[in-house]
């Protein structure tokens, strides 16, 4: 077995030290002239700010924070500028308030990040691995949701790339290699899935919206995330439309596989068995995709740490939207639903992502939405869902 020698100091060495020592910043943040106050000087002004950043960041915290910076740039200021510009309602769902700008960020503020992480996901960061869990046939019962009610589903996983900055302080250089890496990692996808890649410059309006593709937001203009639109963007989509690639827009990469059969098995199926390709290509090009030993797998937003995992399927309802218990539901469920543009239709999806696997977060969406369908049925005949009513999970 392998020993480390313990360091030897040599007398030159160590007459010279305190001198390379003054020579070299001890903090990044000494390269740089910023004209800042002290931090109790640039504290921001939380008092009607409804995110998680907002109700979990202190004076305390900030100076702590405060003169860190990441290798590639990275302030605190910047991963907490989204909250600032946009600090939400208290009506509404509470959002993160912050976004990373590169995979150190989760390192350096990690007093923050873990404490965000764990209010929104409501599961404790320890040092315990997450665990993954892509098999399919681990899944009950997604094939074969009621088709009255369930009209459309899509799952889709977020990915990002190592030795790149995130969207926020993405520059172009790095935005243009990524789209390179994600060209050559799809034409090898191409020899078993046909597809093709189409950069969003060149897309007009009519094929935006068949491949699903949305103009920025203001918040993504302000927050950086859709600087230089649309440079480098770009959407791969397979030939039969059951399969899309994202590069570059909300984060490096999204896989989403969109199914109007509402068969969410074979949604989950297409997308993990084309993300485990992916990430063999990535490997090979020297860039994996990013994952931390306490976090698992890590994207921009702290929303999406843990598995990057959405399942959502539409739902036809007319009378449980309209029912005083439905938010208590949905809180036990731990599901979320929101209107779509189609009158009468719901999207239903996970929450969370952190704390469970792939699967057992795609089996709490299924389960959720049949219960959510039987408790329609009970309604459209006039019966009481009192017995349906889950228990606290």
């Amino acid at each position: 077995m392998w020993k480390v020698k313990p360091p030897v100091a040599f007398p030159m060495e160590t007459r010279y030290r305190p001198i390379l020592e003054n020579l070299v910043p001890p903090d990044p943040m000494s390269q740089f002239h910023l004209r800042r106050g002290p931090p109790e000087e640039e504290f921001p002004n939380l008092c009607r700010n409804c995110t998680w950043m907002g109700q979990i960041l202190t004076p305390a915290m900030y100076r702590r924070q405060f003169n860190r910076c990441t290798h590639s740039g990275v302030l605190f200021d910047d991963v907490i500028r989204p909250g600032i510009e946009e600090p939400g309602e208290w009506s509404g769902p509470v959002t993160v308030g912050c976004l990373a700008g590169d995979a150190q960020s989760y390192i350096l503020f990690c007093d923050f990040f873990d404490r965000v992480i764990e209010a929104y996901h409501e599961h404790k960061v320890t040092s315990k691995t997450p665990e993954s869990d892509f098999n399919y046939d681990n899944l009950k019962g997604g094939d074969d949701l009621d088709r009255s009610y369930a009209v459309h589903c899509e799952v889709s996983v977020t990915r990002a790339i190592d030795d790149f900055s995130f969207p926020t302080h993405c520059s172009r250089g790095e935005r243009r290699h990524l789209l390179s890496l994600a060209r050559r990692a799809l034409q090898k996808l191409e020899t078993e899935v046909p597809g093709e890649l189409w950069l969003l410059e060149e897309l007009n309006q009519q094929q935006q919206v068949e491949m699903k593709v949305t103009a920025p937001t203001s918040l993504q203009l302000r927050c950086g995330v859709a600087r230089d639109w649309p440079d480098a963007r770009a959407v791969w989509l397979s030939k039969d439309g059951s399969l899309l690639v994202w590069v570059n827009m909300d984060d490096h990469l999204r896989l989403a596989s969109p199914r109007d059969d509402a068969n969410v098995t074979e949604a989950f199926k297409r997308v993990f068995i084309n993300l485990q390709k992916l990430q063999e290509s990535y490997r090979a090009l020297k860039h994996p995709f990013i994952w931390k030993q306490q976090l698992g797998w890590v994207t921009s937003s702290p929303a999406d740490v843990g598995t990057g995992l959405k399942v959502s399927v539409h739902l036809k309802l007319q009378l449980l939207p309209k029912h005083k218990r439905l938010p208590d539901v949905l809180k036990r469920l731990k599901i979320c639903m929101e209107e779509t543009e189609s009158p009468e239709v719901y999207s239903v999806r996970n929450s969370r992502t952190f704390g469970q696997t792939e699967v057992e977060l795609t089996q709490l969406v299924v389960d959720g939405v049949k219960l959510l369908i039987a408790m329609e049925k009970r309604l459209q005949a006039c019966a009481d869902i009192h017995e349906l009513l889950p228990s606290h999970k």
